[in-house]
Formats: C-alpha cells, sequence, structure tokens
C-alpha cells in the first residue's frame, strides 16, 4: 500500500473516531430512554433488560405531545418564513447598490451575528413584553426573524454577487418592477442557498431552548418540545428515563428533516462558495 493510501485510510479512521465520540452521547440518550428509572440510576452505560416503550406512552400523554408539536410547527414555519422573506430581499437590495451607505447598513446588520444571545437577553425579553410578543407561540415566530437574519442576510448577500446583473437591465428594459424583478427572476435563483438556510433555521428554532424558555414558559399551552423535557427536571429529583425520552421525541422530526434535506445542505453551500 503507498503512502497516500496509508494516509487516506488513518484520515478515515480518525474520523471514524471523530464521528463515534459525537454520536456516543446521542446513542446513550436513544437507549435510556427505553429504561426504567432504577435501571438508569443503577447504570447509564449498560443495555437496556428489557424495554420500556411505555416511557414514550407516558410522555406523550403527559406533555400533550400534538398541541407542542403544532407549536413547535407554528414557531417554525413562521420564524423561517419571515427571515427568507427579510433576508433574501435585504441581501439584494444592498448587494445590488454598491454604496458607501449600503455598505454600512449590511456592516450594521450582519453584527448581530457576533453578540452572544445572553447578553441581550433580559433587554430583548422586556422589549417583547411591551410590544406583546411573550407568552406568544405567534410572538416567538416573529422574534426569531431579528435573531435569524444577520446569518441569512450575509449568506444571501454573497450568492446574489455572482447573478449577472445584466438580468437586472434586461428585465427592467422589459418594464419590470424592483418587486417583479426579485420575487420572479432574482429569488428562483436563490433556490440552493434557500434551502441551505430553510434546513438551518428549522434544526436551529425547532431544537432551540434559551428563547422559549424566557419568553413562553410561563403557561402550558405555549411551551415547546424542548421545554417538555425540562418539565422532568425537578429541583430534588429528575426522571431521567421520561427526560431523555421527551428529548428524542422532540429532536426526532427535525433530524429527519435534516436526513431528507442534507444533500441541498451540500448543494447550497457550494454553490454558494463558487458563486460567492
Amino acid at each position: 500500500m503507498t503512502g497516500i493510501k496509508w494516509k487516506i485510510v488513518s484520515l478515515e479512521f480518525l474520523m471514524i473516531i471523530i464521528a463515534v465520540l459525537f454520536l456516543y452521547p446521542i446513542l446513550l440518550v436513544c437507549y435510556n430512554s427505553f429504561k426504567s428509572f432504577s435501571e438508569v440510576m443503577a447504570n447509564v452505560i449498560a443495555l437496556p433488560h428489557h424495554l420500556e416503550v411505555a416511557n414514550y406512552v407516558y410522555v406523550w400523554k403527559f406533555i400533550d405531545y400534538p398541541r407542542l408539536f403544532l407549536n413547535n410547527s407554528v414557531i417554525t414555519a413562521l420564524g423561517v418564513a419571515g427571515i427568507i422573506g427579510i433576508s433574501s430581499a435585504g441581501a439584494y437590495m444592498l448587494s445590488r447598490n454598491r454604496t458607501l451607505f449600503s455598505s454600512i447598513v449590511y456592516i450594521f446588520c450582519i453584527i448581530p451575528m457576533l453578540i452572544p444571545f445572553q447578553s441581550i437577553m433580559i433587554a430583548v425579553l422586556k422589549l417583547a413584553k411591551i410590544f406583546h410578543l411573550s407568552e406568544s407561540v405567534w410572538g416567538l415566530g416573529v422574534q426569531y426573524w431579528g435573531f435569524g437574519a444577520p446569518m441569512a442576510i450575509f449568506i444571501y448577500h454573497g450568492f446574489v454577487k455572482g447573478i449577472p446583473r445584466e438580468l437586472d437591465e434586461s428585465a427592467t428594459i422589459d418594464g419590470a418592477s424592483t418587486v417583479t424583478l426579485f420575487y420572479r427572476i432574482i429569488f428562483p435563483l436563490l433556490k440552493p442557498v434557500t434551502a441551505t438556510i430553510i434546513i438551518i433555521d428549522v434544526m436551529w428554532i425547532w431544537n432551540d431552548f434559551l428563547l422559549p424558555l424566557i419568553m413562553v414558559n410561563g403557561s402550558s399551552s405555549t411551551k415547546t418540545l424542548t421545554l417538555a423535557a425540562y418539565t422532568f427536571v425537578g429541583q430534588y429529583t429528575t426522571d431521567w428515563q421520561y427526560t431523555m425520552t421527551a428529548m428524542v421525541m422532540a429532536v426526532f422530526p427535525s433530524v429527519v428533516v435534516f436526513i431528507l434535506m442534507q444533500k441541498q445542505i451540500v448543494k447550497g453551500v457550494t454553490a454558494g462558495a463558487v458563486k460567492g
């Protein structure tokens, strides 16, 4: 075996080890969700002696899974739709108007990516209460527009630069307005990067914990699936088997979406890299 093949084999072996290290905690959560409380406390690493499917039945009823699933769906759909609509249009205008003012606005739009959420969450909570966006599923979805737009604008802005300006000029000569030009000609060309942003934001919003915790944790009717797992954590004792079951039930839908759409992420990132 040549030196190059040995390097490839060694690299693949290293990547497998890294993958196992990342997947092992997830595997622990999955098979511990099928254990009883006594089995979890006796040995977390050991496989279950028999599968406690009743854990899933209990958690489904206790947290009212269908309602929380609907809450997650509404929040995620509203948040992603707003992020895509605002960011794509904003990035297009900033990319096409290459002036000092547009450059300053662009920098102003993407700077929030560098600000940790923990440093502003108290101020965000107070503003949300003033605008009646707290304790509301719809209000939480709207808040994700502001938190998700900076990254999306950054990605869209680089992609739009690779779209020839001649398309804009041709459409304008044919009498198309700016709105018509964007939504009928430019936006369809953004499909690869839009798919990437959708998948990334769906994974983020669906599995987010901190923002829902401070915004919609006051009522059982507005909670999300990720918050449901927290309900089994007590001050003096924790039902670990139910906590891990709720975590699996909360994360599973987003994992399925990621597996089905992962090719779109690769296409979007590749297209953005070439055209940016």
